[in-house]
């Protein structure tokens, strides 16, 4: 039955969210019945955004001993990516970068990024791999950037591009890969940009505020002019990941006055220091039962000027936590009112023990070296040759607020391979896209082929914000590089889109039954739909640099069945 022949058809219609099909699963074979009743059915409307898109935003410490720890980071980015290219993925992603200098009393000297995204080549910024704090200085260009970052890569730049709310094209201050273009120069992959892009240098204030610059990050994505602008789409998934080797000190700047030489020095580990260390964000955001020596717990604690635990936020030296988990909460429930699974996904590359599971898994102690103690407040988390990290209490409640199905989200930054954790990261970016099943059981047209499903459907895309709708032609199917004949579909080899003028077209997947089933995999259905026992999913395809608008719905139109238990039999 073509296209032009449903005029009046009943129709179940539907909004779809998009993705590459996953493996296809086996199935028993249905009989499909000799008579087929098609009397007419009802309509309805369900609307789920598209969600291929991915939006990931990196918070890199770049404080003077994480010279190390960028260079694994910036080493095993590959692990990420391959995730999220997987052709059973092929994600529409960005990557935006900022550090955690906030800026701090005590750190005059650093130019703190304040959440603003930046997309620099370490090779042109030598100079921030070298930290005058310890004496001699510490020089990790070599480590961090040179031997990771190639010299022609000096001077690497991202391409000029267009964002939904932007469109005069001009570089960003992002990674993106679109529909399989990205906004790099031609030969340069993204795990190579990242390589130059990510190591943040070591000169970056000692007062890591992650929490904060994240938060400045996210709002700064709204406001038109600054680099920020525009990297969020309103469709897409959300992941944040914090990296760090120190505890959170997102300061309330009305209470500067904890660092200051002249002060009452309450937070201080020693008040006779020349000057505060990292202690103070340790004593001011952070309250431990048991010890001394070994504590029972360590836990956030807002605290006031004096040191007292208070309930009002106002008085908190350090911004509660709750702005955090609220702030992201607030964009997670937005998500949910267009994709009611989605997730916001939080990950954290921090000073727990290798292999954590569980808050269990951290002791917290105070340090046999009396230096680390007199400088970090408490002893380190985990250690080893490549790194020594505090514990990240503040950090670790907010990434607590963010599980998916209980499963821990904080990974060692001890760990001399960051590979695990950025798979691990990914494959739960990726677990939030979910394949376009038509969430309904749809009618076979075509009984004389009782070894395939026929539906009969209509696409559209709809566009935001009063758009309009247009349709999606079907893809054309081949056989040999040539269009299949209606009776060869079930050998298709490859596809093709039906003009040079179309940006986009769809195809069926049907084939429940993978191997057992058609002889082409080109109509294989993932596992999810299989599942959940539809027995239709789409894949649309788009040419490489043709996206739509970010929330551009995918509306299927199709014939249901009245014959569920033959055409759906796992519902």
């Amino acid at each position: 039955m073509s296209l032009s022949m449903r005029s009046t058809d009943p129709r179940l219609v539907l909004a779809l969210g998009l993705i590459a099909h996953g493996a296809s699963g086996c199935l028993e074979h249905p009989l499909k019945p000799v008579e087929y009743d098609m009397a007419s059915q009802f309509e309805t409307t369900l609307d789920v955004v598209e969600n291929k898109d991915v939006d990931i935003l990196f918070v890199i410490d770049n404080s003077g001993s994480m010279g190390e720890e960028q260079a694994t980071l910036a080493k095993n980015f590959d692990h990420f990516i391959a995730v999220l290219e997987h052709p059973d993925v092929d994600a529409n992603y960005r990557i935006g970068i900022t550090t955690t200098d906030n800026g701090a009393p005590g750190c005059n000297g650093t130019t703190p990024e304040g959440g603003k995204l930046r997309l620099t080549s370490c090779r042109d910024r030598q100079q921030e791999f070298t930290w005058n704090g310890e004496n001699p200085p510490v020089e990790k260009f070599d480590e961090a950037c040179g031997n990771i970052c190639p010299p022609e890569l000096a001077g690497l730049e991202t391409t000029p591009t267009v964002t939904d709310h932007d469109t005069e094209p001009k570089p960003r201050a992002w990674i993106e890969r679109i529909e399989g273009a990205t906004n790099l120069p031609e030969g340069v992959t993204t795990t190579d940009a990242f390589r130059c892009f990510g190591p943040q240098g070591i000169d970056g204030c000692g007062f890591e505020m992650p929490l904060e610059t994240m938060w400045k990050a996210l709002a700064l994505m709204e406001q038109p002019g600054q680099p920020n602008f525009d990297f969020r789409r309103r469709g897409a998934i959300l992941g944040v990941v914090l990296v760090t080797d120190e505890a959170d000190c997102s300061l309330n700047p009305d209470h500067a006055a904890i660092f200051d030489k002249n002060g009452t020095k309450v937070f201080w580990s020693d008040p006779g220091a020349p000057g505060p260390t990292s202690a103070v964000c340790w004593n001011a955001g952070v309250t431990c039962t048991g010890g001394p020596g070994t504590y029972e717990n360590c836990d956030p604690a807002d605290k006031d000027e004096s040191g007292q635990i208070t309930s009002d936020p106002d008085e908190a030296v350090l911004l509660p936590v709750s702005r955090y988990v609220d702030m992201l909460q607030n964009i997670e429930d937005e998500k949910k009112t267009m994709a009611p699974d989605q997730e916001v996904i939080v990950a954290g590359i921090v000073g727990v023990p290798s292999g954590y599971s569980g808050p269990e898994d951290i002791v917290y102690q105070d340090a046999v070296d009396p230096t680390f103690q007199a400088k970090y407040g408490i002893g380190p988390g985990c250690s080893s040759p490549a790194a020594e990290a505090v514990p990240p209490v503040r950090l670790r409640e907010f990434a607590r607020a963010f599980e998916v199905d209980g499963e821990p989200n904080l990974y060692s930054i001890c760990d001399d391979d960051y590979g695990p954790a950025l798979e691990g990261f990914a494959d739960k970016l990726i677990s939030q896209i979910r394949p376009a099943c038509m969430p309904a059981c749809v009618a076979d047209t075509d009984p004389e082929t009782p070894d395939r499903l026929d539906p009969d459907c209509i696409v559209e895309q709809v566009y935001p914000e009063g758009g309009g709708t247009e349709v999606i032609p079907p893809c054309v199917l081949t056989c040999g590089g040539s269009p299949c004949a209606p009776d060869e579909r079930d050998q298709a080899d490859g596809w093709e889109f039906p003009s040079e003028e179309a940006s986009a077209c769809f195809r069926y997947l049907t084939d429940r039954w993978g191997a057992e089933g058609t002889p082409t995999k080109l109509d294989d259905m993932g596992d999810a739909c299989i599942e959940e026992g539809w027995n239709l999913e789409f894949r649309i395809e788009r040419r490489i640099g043709s996206p739509p608008p970010s929330g551009t719905r995918i509306q299927a139109t199709c014939q249901l069945s009245q014959q569920e238990e033959i055409d759906c039999p796992d519902l």
